[in-house]
């Protein structure tokens, strides 16, 4: 269990504990998609054991929501459609006309439907009650946005997105511009400018730094950093972007202990990601400002 792109949010309230949580999860379980549902969502058990749906690790706890959706490709449908079409103008000797492909489509359609298959996935998301931080694992800000949407309607806790005293885009553009980062921070070689009047007008950089004087030319012609190749202690390296989001999450040469199991490997792991990300997490706000909802 390494969360390698973080979407970060913060609990709103008082915090909930690992029991309370399962009972709030557990009335808006994962059930099958039935009869002509298309897909359905609901929450699945996030660790190796396929029992509670909330693992909990100390004080530290994750959750995972899962996602079944039917496949039922559009040219199964239009195929099947088109057999329908051909065998009603047959019948009747002239071609069916559009209400009748229409019908004869939405037809198709449920009847395929009501015995495609399905396939599931999860999302996981890592809850810290002690410090207040609620960090959905994937790089879909949609995905991210709708498990914090069904999380909250499952137990009316708050969740907001995180913000700081300094943009991300800013803070980048000082570091890269000559003040450099915390000294926890180093800066790798990766990043991405940005012009502020056009969208579209972006200078890349992968595997090289921009000289000094490339900074400055982009600078002085209106361009500001929004992504950002970045280490953290010589533990964890990443990418900042200008959402707040991190991504490419890597962990760096830190020593692993052995496990016998698949569950006692699953807990060694998660309790490492957790105490490393504790530690980050709040390190990079203070970089960046300090958070501004608090």
């Amino acid at each position: 269990m390494w969360f390698k792109n973080l979407q970060i949010y913060r609990l709103a309230g008082e915090a909930v504990s690992a029991t309370d949580l399962e009972v709030f999860l557990t009335r808006q379980a994962l059930q099958g998609c039935l009869g002509l549902e298309a897909q359905s969502k609901g929450w699945v058990s996030p660790g190796i054991e396929e029992t509670a749906l909330v693992y909990s690790y100390g004080q530290q706890m994750l959750v995972a929501l899962g996602m079944e959706k039917k496949l039922l490709p559009a040219s199964v449908v239009n195929q099947l459609t088109k057999a329908r079409a051909q065998e009603m103008e047959a019948r009747q000797g002239y071609a069916p006309g559009r209400k009748q492909i229409r019908e004869i489509k939405e037809t198709a359609y449920r009847e395929l439907l009501s015995r495609a298959f399905a396939v599931r996935q999860r999302n996981h998301a890592w809850i810290d009650p002690a410090d207040g931080w609620f960090v959905v694992e994937g790089a879909s800000t949609a995905k991210a946005d709708m498990l914090v949407e069904v999380f909250i309607k499952s137990t009316g806790i708050v969740l907001k997105r995180i913000k700081v005293a300094s943009t991300p885009t800013a803070s980048m553009t000082t570091w890269l511009s000559g003040e450099g980062p915390p000294s926890i921070f180093s800066i790798d070689n990766d990043s991405m400018f940005r012009s502020r009047d056009d969208k579209k007008a972006l200078v890349s950089y992968v595997q090289q730094s921009p000289d000094p004087q490339e900074i400055t030319r982009h600078v002085q012609t209106g361009k500001e950093v929004i992504r950002l190749a970045m280490t953290w202690r010589d533990k964890i390296s990443f990418i900042l972007d200008e959402n707040l989001q991190l991504k490419r999450l890597t962990l760096l040469d830190i020593d692993r202990e052995p496990a016998e199991t698949a569950a006692e490997q699953f807990d060694s792991n998660f309790f490492l990601m957790t105490s490393e990300l504790r530690q980050l997490l709040p390190e990079l706000m203070h970089a960046l400002g300090g958070m501004a909802d608090e």
